[in-house]
Parts: structure tokens; sequence; C-alpha cells
């Protein structure tokens, strides 16, 4: 064991559980056939860290690849979503098929981002906040939306109630990274009930 800690550094479990313990979180291994996962609690919402894989191709190209995801279900006052990534080498094809990228006004931001939603002014509301964008611009990958259930081979949500979501390929095991994502989340979070977005509520779904 020693020997490959020498190789490649601390595991992720190591990584993780000493975040959770940084943080007043708590870590769970998920064992050989589990998943491990990493809970917050701020305020009276649950973030879940964890990873994920995903498959593509078909017979011998077929492949998977490993992702880090943060998320956590929360109770949406008003059907507000948003979706950002970075600007990329598709985004101009996608502009001119239609795709909204709205502008919020802060000219490096936007030219850095794509920035999707339902309402231009809960967007402009919610990134006015100069941390949410310090801490997104941090993010070495950044995959950030608010969803309205897991999918087909996930939970169901009741109604009224979404899950802000971030994925990024890979398995992150930066300290400063991570701890900086659940400082994303919750300020995220906090920002949606003062924008009047959210209510602060348990959302009493469990992932």
């Amino acid at each position: 064991m020693g020997f490959l800690r020498s190789l490649f550094g601390p595991s992720k479990g190591e990584i993780w559980g000493q975040i959770a313990k940084d943080i007043g979180g708590r870590f769970s291994e998920g064992g050989f056939f589990g998943t491990d996962v990493l809970k917050y609690k701020h305020n009276d919402w649950e973030l879940n860290l964890d990873t994920f894989t995903r498959s593509s191709g078909s017979g011998q190209q077929r492949s998977t690849t490993t992702y880090t995801r943060m998320r956590v279900p929360f109770v949406n006052k008003d059907n507000f979503y948003f979706e950002i990534y970075p600007e990329g080498i598709f985004s101009p094809l996608g502009k001119w098929f239609g795709m909204q990228d709205v502008e919020i006004g802060d000219s490096f931001f936007d030219e850095k981002f794509i920035i999707k939603g339902n309402s231009d002014q809960r967007l402009k509301e919610l990134f006015a906040d100069s941390e949410i964008k310090r801490l997104i611009h941090g993010q070495p990958q950044i995959y950030l939306k608010v969803k309205d259930d897991e999918g087909w081979f996930g939970s169901s949500f009741p109604e009224g109630v979404d899950e802000l979501y971030f994925e990024a390929r890979g398995v992150i095991k930066d300290t400063a990274i991570l701890k900086d994502l659940f400082e994303l989340f919750a300020r995220i979070l906090d920002h949606l009930v003062a924008i009047d977005s959210a209510y602060e509520t348990p959302a009493n779904v469990r992932l």
C-alpha cells in the first residue's frame, strides 16, 4: 500500500475523508460494489459528492468514463432553471442553430461561459453575486445546472423539488477545488433563497 501511495498519492477515500473532517461533513465508503459518498449539511440542504461512470460506444469500441458529481435536491419556488458550462469549440455552432446564451452583463464572464436559463432576470440576479462567479472561475471544469430529477435510471422527485447538479470528468482529489465546490453550492442555494427562487426548507428526498 505504501508503494502504491508513493506512486499515485493519497487515495480518493483518504482525501475525501479528510475533507469531511475539515468541513464537518460525513464520508461513507461504498465498499467493493458501492460508491463512496461525502455528505455535507448546509442549513436544511444535504449536499452529496460522489462519482459515477458513463459508457459510450458499443462492442469492442465500448468505453467508460468516470465523473465526479455533486447534487443537492431543493424546493424550487418559481421553476427557475439554468445551465452553465465553458465557452468551447462547438459553442458558436450551438448559437447559430438557436441555442439560448444569456449575457449577464459581465463581459469577461459572458465571454468565458455559456449560460442558459428560462429567466434572463433571474440569471442576472444570481450571477450578480461576485463570489459565485469567482468560485465558478476557480473550477478547472464546470458543468452546473438545475434539473428536475435524476432521469430515467435515478430518483423521481416530488412536485416542486429540483436538483442543483454539477459534474466534471475524472475523479477530483484536489482538496482546495472540492472545498470551493461545496462553498459554491452553499452560496448558490443561499442566493436562490435571497432572490426568492427557492425555499429554505428540506426537500425530503434522499439520493
